[in-house]
């Protein structure tokens, strides 16, 4: 499984064994255009052209926030975390969707980003 450091923004993997708390965020996607994806978080937040006022980038950053606030040093966005363009590995996350959501908690719950407007968008 990778996550997001709240930190640093860097990607680690983990083994199903070794999985540290995190922050989940379910999330509405936007344009294709606006999310950012997995290849994008590898190059590194700030070397990513055209996407530095985008929506995506400013969900990643909330949700990295809040995570971090709520004292969790990982977090796990789909359109971050999952190789989409790896079908084999896109099956097994699509697999793995429901236990992934049950082993992150902030107040029980999944951090959730709620409506279509991402840039004013509340944490719950």
């Amino acid at each position: 499984m990778r996550l997001i450091d709240t930190e640093t923004f860097a990607l680690r993997v983990f083994s199903d064994d070794e999985i540290p708390p995190y922050a989940i965020l379910s999330h509405t996607w936007g344009p294709d255009s606006e999310e950012l994806l997995l290849s994008d978080v590898q190059k590194g937040i700030s070397k990513i052209p055209g996407k530095q006022e985008s929506l995506g980038l400013t969900k990643f950053r909330k949700c990295c926030g809040q995570a971090k606030a709520d004292k969790f040093d990982y977090a796990w966005i789909d359109t971050c975390c999952i190789n989409k363009t790896d079908l084999v590995e896109l099956g097994e996350a699509i697999n793995s969707m429901f236990r992934w959501y049950n082993l992150a908690t902030i107040s029980d719950k999944p951090l959730v980003y709620e409506g279509m407007d991402f840039a004013g968008a509340s944490c719950t």
